[in-house]
Parts: C-alpha cells; structure tokens; sequence
C-alpha cells in the first residue's frame, strides 16, 4: 500500500484493470471453494512464520498510511497557522519518518509475499511434475498436452496470486478502509456522510464492469489462444505448406483469426475505457463534494483548515482498497476455478498402480508368457487384443507382424505394463508383472520406439538417460555397439554436440542409432523394438540391423515390424491381426503354409 493525494493506483492503466478483473482464462468457477483452499493452504503451511511477518509488515504500512493524513492536519492546525517554526520542523520529521515507514513496511510485505509466492509455486509445480510422471500413459493418451502444460503453469499462478498476494492484500485493504471511515466520521461526520454519498455508486460501476469484463476478456483469451494454435501449427508444418503452394490460403486463415482476436481486444478494452473515466469522474466529484461544504464549513469556522486537507488526503485514499477489494472478488473466482483444475489433477489415479506388496524383480532370466490376455485402451472403446496365450523362451526373439492398428505396439505396451491387461494375465520368469514393482519392471526391460525421441542437452546425455552414472568410456562402447560412433565424431563437438529443436541436426536414422546405444547402455534383460527400422533408408537399416544383432545377444527380444526382411532370422514370428495371434512359426514355415504371412511377405515384396 501506498499515499499520496490525487496518485491512482498501480496497474491502474486500462490494460492493467482490464486484466485485473478478467484474469484466468475467464473461467468461472465457484466464488468460495473450501476443498480447494484447504488442499491449497498446505503449501502455505511451511511458511507461516514469514506469512506472519508480512502481516506485522502490512499493519504497519496501513497505519502508518492512516497516521499521515492526520499528521498533514497537524502540522496545517497546529504549526503553520501558528506560526510555530520549531514545531514545524518537528511534525516534519514525524511526517518524514511515517513515510519512510511506509516505504520500508511496504518493501517488507512485497519481498517476504513474493519470496513465498514462489517458493509455493514451485512446490505446487513440482508436485504436479512428480505426479504427472506417475500417471499411466492412458492419462496422457487422453489429455491434450498444452491443456496439462496450462494446468502446472497458469493455474498454479492465479492460486499462488491468492494465497501469497490476495490474502495479505484483501486484509490490508479492509483495514484501511475500516480506518479511514472511522477516522474521517471521527473528525467530521458532516463531510464524512457527505463524502461516502459517492460510495453506492461506485459499487454499482464496479460491478458492472467486473461481470462485464470476465466475459470479454474471456474472449480476448479464447482468440488469442487461436492466434497461438494457427501460428504453432503454420510453423510446423512450413514445410507440408510450401510443398503444396499453400502459402496463400495459411494466410489468409492466419488474417482471420487474427481479425478475431483484434475485435475481441478492441471490444475489452473500449469496455474498461468506460470503466476508468467513470472511477476517476467519481473520485473528482467525491473531492469536490469535499471541497465545497468543507471549504464553506472553513469559511464559517466550524471546520479548520487542516481537517479539509486531511479529508482531501484521505477521499483520495479511500477509493484505491474500493477498486482492490472489487478486483480481489474477480482474483478469487478465478483462483478457485484454476484451483479446482490443480485438484483435479492432483486426485487424478493413475490406472497402473504397485500394489502395496510389489515386490522386487532381480536375476530376470527373460521369459514372457501371454495367458489368455484381452486389452482394451479405455473402457468404452472396443478391445484391441482378444485372449491372446503366447510364450517366449528366454533368450529367444519374437517377432510380431501384421497389418496397421491389429494390436502388435499394444502386446509390447503390455510387457512393459504401460497398461494393464482387462483380462488374463502377462508373466516374466512366472511372475505376474503386475506384482512386480513398476521401476523395478522398467529397468530390466529396454525400449527402442518407432519414433526416436531425444531429450534437449548432448548426444552422450541422450545415450546415458536411462544410465546417468555411465562414465564417458561407458557412453562411447555403447555407441560403437551401436554403429553410432562413426557419425557423432564426424561431428565438429563429437558427443558434447547438443540436440537441437526436434532433434532436427540429426537424421532419422541417426536418432535411432543413439536410441539403440541408450538401450545398449542399460543393459536390459528384455528388448522391446518397436518398427526400429521404418522410414530410414538402406545404408541406415543395414548400420541398424547390425547393431540389434549385438544387442539382441544372449536377450529375450520382442521385434515390431512392417518390414518383413528385417525379421526373417527370428526364432518365431507371430502374425497379429484383429486382435489375435492367427499365425506363428519360423519365416520357411510360414511361407510354406501359404496364409496370412505368406500373402503379407509376397505383398510388400510385389511392391
């Protein structure tokens, strides 16, 4: 909080009240949300010492702010009309000093709520990281990645802007106001009645604008979040838009949108230019009601000099906790409605979970078994896996192969229990995995995707992800295993080179590469490959199959494929379609057989 005599507020600007009554997304959630608060004050909880302190700071700039009107009445009654110089100087001290006090409690308050304000939002934002990363995949199949990303980022902020800022605020506006009404019906209930005539009015306007305002600047963030999404798609896909001379029409679609949000801003912000005028029209007539019965009430002598001063000072001051109040009712609304979201998300139950007696899976020899295994992704989707009995000898490698969408990605998915199973059973060396301990399970399983994802940071940072201790020495044996050695030393920083966006200085089959010594690098008892060599060319696939051959040694490996030649060694190959194993034996076996496999492999070949 602040003083001074005709000094708005800040952030007062249009803009600034615009925002501060439409924040969040326009969301409307409830008013007052005890679940909500009471989860949240958790956070708040481990700094009640500092929160305290910024209370004992906000108390002392408000009275401190109430004290200095009163010392300007002083110092006009009692030293300047009397001529007193020595007293002057005095009460100009204590005035010096009140303000000074202000500055500093004000100081106080700001750091000690800002200091606590992000030490919760990070608390806040690392939970939510943590418990994001225990969610099944079946959540994040689900969710819509930029909606997760606004729940962690701009959620976790309205609900950081109540606890730290409102609350503290919302108290110290009460306070002040509270103060000042006494103080002014204390030294003139005349002006002060007077004076609050303006009150209901304002109210009135305040709240006309602040029901108004949500719902335009909820269009403002609807539009712009277009503008946001037409844009981030446009640029991806630069390439698919040039290819087809497509530039025209993007923008063209680009414009309209745009045209969109530019109306929707234009329409905001002629609402708070309403808004504003009529404020600062209410505060000129509140002052120049003052003026005139207090500078009569001077006139006759019923009123001194220094009480219309005061009062000037403190008609100034009592509009800025009206507007404060008025925007914090706006600030809660929208903390409950992104809090409600953050809740949500916290109570969200993963759908694989370890049982409260997982136990450990060590000395993994490698076998897996299907037993009568059925699989649907959601409940209210059609099961894409139909008791499926399949097993595989240790050591051995397996093959899966069929048409697209017939369910080999999803018997991998089950090994590895990202999902578990609606019916029937998947074992390892016997056990059921979902006995096993979930990060116990993933370490002795190593994946290598169809899509080759790497992490921003260096090329030996991406192959020692799933080892962080591997030495260097460790890194580099992993990529000669993998044939990846040969291009990252072409490469001007070698292994320190960094991935870029999309890992778009590397090829796909140098991507793959370094997923396949990250793989080496762990060591797994059990490889899942999931189509490791699609969309690379031949030289790549050739450097590819000779490394899965080293890391295919001595381990059970389970290979997706849609290129038939590339599993023709495997010790069984399965043929998946509709959701059952129709066909399994070894590549001459089922060629001879003359079925699916045969009609798959003389398919892809014709072609």
């Amino acid at each position: 909080m602040s003083f001074g005599i005709g000094v708005s507020g800040a952030g007062m600007g249009p803009r600034g009240a615009m925002e501060s009554f439409a924040e969040g997304n326009g969301q409307r959630g409830q008013v007052y949300n005890p679940r909500v608060v009471r989860r949240m004050l958790v956070y708040l909880r481990p700094y009640t010492k500092m929160m305290a302190l910024a209370f004992v700071a906000m108390l002392a700039d408000s009275a401190l702010t109430l004290l200095a009107p009163y010392l300007l009445k002083v110092t006009v009654d009692t030293y300047i009309a009397q001529g007193d110089q020595a007293g002057l100087v005095h009460i100009s001290l204590w005035t010096a000093g009140t303000f000074s006090g202000i500055y500093l409690a004000n100081r106080t308050q700001q750091y000690l709520l800002s200091l606590v304000g992000q030490r919760m939002l990070a608390n806040i934002r690392r939970d939510l990281f943590y418990h994001l990363q225990e969610l099944s995949l079946r959540y994040h199949d689900t969710h819509i990645v930029g909606v997760t990303v606004s729940r962690v980022m701009n959620d976790v902020a309205t609900i950081n802007d109540l606890l730290s800022q409102g609350i503290i605020t919302l108290l110290g506006d009460v306070f002040v106001l509270a103060g000042i009404i006494v103080v002014m019906l204390t030294m003139n209930l005349q002006l002060a009645l007077l004076t609050f005539t303006v009150l209901p009015l304002m109210l009135l306007v305040t709240l006309w604008f602040s029901r108004r305002a949500r719902v335009a600047f909820r269009e403002t963030r609807t539009s712009v979040a277009k503008v946001v999404g037409g844009l981030a798609e446009d640029i991806a896909g630069v390439r698919v838009i040039q290819a087809f001379g497509q530039e025209d029409t993007s923008q063209e679609n680009f414009s309209a949108v745009n045209a969109v949000n530019r109306q929707a801003n234009i329409s905001a912000m002629s609402l708070s230019f309403i808004f504003l005028p009529a404020i600062e029209f209410l505060g000129i007539l509140a002052t120049a009601i003052v003026l005139w019965f207090g500078g009569r009430a001077v006139g006759t002598g019923t009123v001194t000099l220094g009480v219309l001063v005061a009062f000037l000072a403190y008609v100034t001051r009592f509009f800025n906790p009206v507007q404060e109040l008025s925007r914090m009712f706006t600030t809660l609304q929208t903390a409950m409605a992104g809090g409600e979201q953050v809740v949500k998300l916290l109570d969200t139950v993963p759908d694989v979970l370890d049982q409260p007696e997982a136990i450990e899976l060590t000395d993994v020899v490698g076998g897996v078994k299907f037993e009568h295994v059925s699989f649907r992704y959601r409940p209210e989707l059609p099961e894409v896996l139909h008791d499926v009995c399949l097993e595989i000898q240790p050591g051995q490698t397996v093959a899966l192969v069929g048409p697209t969408g017939a369910g080999k990605t999803s018997l991998g998915n089950l090994i590895a229990r990202f999902y578990d199973v609606t019916a029937g059973a998947v074992l390892i060396d016997g056990i059921d995995v979902r006995t096993v301990k979930q990060r116990q399970l993933h370490r002795q399983i190593g994946l290598v995707p169809q899509d080759a994802f790497l992490f921003s940071g260096t090329i030996a940072d991406n192959i020692r992800f799933g080892c962080p201790a591997a030495t260097a020495e460790a890194v580099e044996r992993a990529a000669k295993l993998a044939n990846a050695h040969e291009f990252i030393t072409a490469k001007p920083e070698g292994y320190e080179t960094r991935i870029q966006e999309g890992a778009s200085n590397l090829s796909v089959g140098q991507r793959q590469l370094v997923c396949i010594a990250r793989a080496i690098l762990t060591d797994p008892r059990i490889l899942i490959l999931d189509e490791a060599t699609s969309n690379v060319d031949s030289l790549t696939e050739s450097l590819i199959q000779d490394a899965l051959r080293k890391l295919l040694q001595a381990r059970t490996a389970v290979v997706i494929a849609h290129r038939l030649s590339t599993i023709r060694n495997a010790d069984l190959i399965c043929v998946v379609q509709d959701g059952q194993i129709v066909e399994q034996g070894k590549h001459q076996a089922l060629l001879a057989r003359a079925g699916v496999y045969a009609a798959l492999y003389q398919r892809q070949f014709a072609e």
